[in-house]
């Protein structure tokens, strides 16, 4: 009977797949699999608890890789474990169509966790899955039923250590003691440009205790033995976040390029993959595995009976606590609560029967207030601008290290942090999070924010303060181009709403979308509830909709507005058919939803027929053009904003009925 393989075999075949796949797409990053191999064999065969005939157990381990262009690490994982990933895959890594992408994609492959690459926000992910399960645990989990007991490893490079982002994430997941955190630091002292020293001194040891966490440090990343024992104690301490720094040599195993940048973002080259053949010993074929390689690594039967075990405790727990129980899977199935439509439904029909004038931003928090209760899974946020954002409803508890079994996360001034975090909580599933900041802070988050729209992670995004309206505080703090920049973002719908109802409608439509993200930007300014009869309230949910006409049949002229500008529009539009003029208003809270209707209806609300078009908003003018067409005109900014009491700017910057009215008739 053959021994077992090495745990150094188990890891050369990491290595062997990694170095091939790279080689046969001539790109790639082999560096950070190989030298990660040892550490990826121990955690991945020793504590992760998975079952790749069932990637989306909901007890699962995840498992994050930060450093995302070390993907070939992931893959080679998934592939020897048993996950559908085939050799084949492999082969045509960084292929069009293959699942095997240059940087790992949520979707895209079984065993995909969170789509990663830009660097430090998979780690962000990986803090954000820690606080779902956190919070999942403490609503769910009972005396003698531990339903939610999982934990979240991350391994993450010096890039992510150096973006500003992983202080951000580390410093929140410090604070709110999230100890089945563990994070693995591959300090490998090489970058793209070379040895980090030159550019990367912290004490990341020291660093990281400040943060709170508990650090491993010196940890020999190629020894199996101290790698197991460093994770023996961080699952001991269930009190703070672990990382743990591995001293490891990038590209582990190349005789002439291990523990050179050349082994970073580069093929090794068919002679040097040939060399590190036959230094690691392994002697066999580009993509060759051998069969007690394979089994060994084979994780099916450990899985299932994973599984297994964690399924008998669910049934015991759905026995004693069946409501429990099929609330946690509704809530995992990301399934909303069967009486959510009628309840919102009525809630905007109030809205509109009141006629209540409101900042939207107050709108908003009625809405939440309204919809909140229904929605055990709605889990708020804010970066330190809860009082401005609106973003505490009535029925808001604040978690803490010792006790999430609240609904609301204070995640302090960290926009970037906040929203990646929010992609992982998302990513997760169980917690619906909505986070706010004010729309001009969105840029310290775009890339966050653009990683929702790829990753279609439900997402909820509240802007407030959406304009020169804000007032006093400034240029600094009013948005300009932020609303464009929404918009123009892939599978991310915007919403800019004009009153309570807008609002309602915008947080309903935010609530129901499963597929992507949702941007909701409000007022900071009070605005007035619009007129609308029971056929105009039903479009409001079609992103844009005539809101009123002062003639019957073709209009003269249409104007498009969103948010604060409706008022301005409706003003200008009444005054012009006081003088004769048949004018059409149009509301288009939300471009992309507008834009997803039926041509027909585009075509009854926006005739093409009527050229003379006037859009209004206090935001940068370029983009509505795609509306207006060269032929109309747009009231709007062409530059940066001033500091004075709100009404004064808009005076200042001519966004008024009277400009628009102007306008309007320049183009009859």
């Amino acid at each position: 009977m053959s021994s077992a393989p090495a745990a150094r075999d188990l890891a050369n075949a990491i290595r062997a797949l990694s170095m091939d796949a790279v080689q046969k797409a001539k790109s790639g990053h082999p560096g950070a699999p190989m030298g990660m191999a040892d550490i990826a064999e121990v955690l991945w065969r020793g504590f992760l608890k998975h079952n790749p005939a069932n990637p989306h157990w909901v007890d699962r381990d995840r498992f994050v890789l930060s450093n995302g262009h070390g993907s070939m690490l992931l893959y080679s994982l998934l592939h020897l474990t048993g996950y559908g990933v085939s050799l084949d895959d492999l082969k045509n890594f960084r292929q069009l169509g293959s699942p095997t992408a240059g940087h790992p994609e949520f979707g895209d492959a079984p065993g995909i966790e969170t789509t990663t690459g830009p660097l430090g926000q998979g780690f962000a992910n990986a803090v954000g899955m820690a606080i779902a399960e956190k919070m999942m645990a403490a609503q769910f989990n009972r005396d003698g039923h531990a339903i939610v007991d999982h934990n979240t490893y991350c391994f993450m490079g010096d890039g992510c250590m150096m973006e500003g982002i992983s202080h951000e994430a580390a410093s929140l997941a410090g604070t709110l003691g999230l100890g089945k955190l563990v994070a693995f630091y591959d300090d490998n002292g090489i970058s793209i440009d070379g040895e980090v020293e030159g550019w990367f001194t912290d004490d990341t040891v020291e660093r990281f205790r400040a943060y709170g966490w508990h650090v491993i440090p010196n940890v020999d990343g190629h020894s199996a033995q101290e790698v197991k024992l460093a994770i023996e104690n961080a699952r001991k301490n269930t009190d703070q976040p672990t990382l743990i720094c591995c001293k490891t040599i990038i590209g582990f195993g190349s005789p002439n390029k291990q523990g050179k940048e050349e082994s970073h973002g580069a093929a090794l080259g068919d002679d040097e993959v040939a060399l590190t053949r036959e230094a690691l010993g392994w002697k066999h074929g580009p993509f060759e595995i051998p069969d007690e390689i394979r089994n060994a690594w084979d994780a099916h039967d450990a899985g299932a009976e994973k599984e297994a075990a964690w399924q008998q405790r669910f049934d015991a727990y759905r026995a004693e606590f069946p409501e429990l129980a099929d609330e946690f899977l509704r809530r995992m199935r990301g399934e909303l609560p069967a009486d959510f439509d009628q309840r919102a439904d009525a809630f905007i029909a109030e809205c509109q029967q009141a006629k209540e004038k409101v900042a939207s931003r107050k709108a908003s928090q009625n809405t939440l207030d309204a919809f909140g209760p229904g929605l055990p899974e709605l889990t708020g946020g804010s970066a330190d601008l809860g009082g401005s954002n609106n973003t505490v409803w009535k029925g808001c508890t604040s978690i803490s290290a010792d006790d999430c079994s609240g609904n609301y996360i204070h995640y302090g001034v960290r926009e970037f942090g906040m929203t990646a975090a929010m992609n992982g909580i998302c990513l997760h599933g169980g917690l619906r999070p909505y986070g706010g900041t004010f729309l001009t802070f969105m840029e310290y988050a775009r890339n966050a924010v653009r990683m929702a729209a790829l990753m279609h992670q439900p997402n909820i995004l509240v802007y407030t303060h959406d304009s020169i309206g804000l007032g006093e505080d400034g240029p600094t703090h009013q948005p300009i181009e932020q609303i464009a920049n929404l918009r123009m973002t892939p599978n991310l719908s915007t919403w800019r709403p004009c009153d309570t109802v807008e609002t309602a409608v915008a947080w309903k439509h935010a609530v129901k979308r499963d597929d992507g993200p949702t941007a909701l930007i409000f007022s900071r300014q009070g605005l007035p509830c619009m007129d609308r009869d029971d056929a105009v309230l039903a479009n409001v949910a079609k992103g844009g909709y005539t809101l009123l006409q002062t003639g019957d049949g073709q209009p003269e002229a249409i104007i498009i507005a969103t948010g604060s500008e409706v008022e301005l529009a409706v003003q200008a539009a009444e005054a012009l058919g006081a003088a004769g003029k048949n004018v059409r208003v149009v509301s288009m809270p939300s471009v992309d939803t507008f834009l997803s209707q039926s041509r027909d209806y585009q075509e009854a609300v926006l005739p093409a027929a009527v050229r003379a078009r006037v859009a209004v908003e206090a935001g940068i003018t370029d983009y509505w053009y795609r509306f207006t067409g060269l032929d109309g005109k747009i009231v709007g900014m062409t530059g940066f904003g001033a500091s004075a009491p709100a009404g004064d700017l808009y005076k200042h910057f001519n966004i008024t009925a009277e400009a628009v009215q102007a306008a309007v008739e320049s183009v009859i």
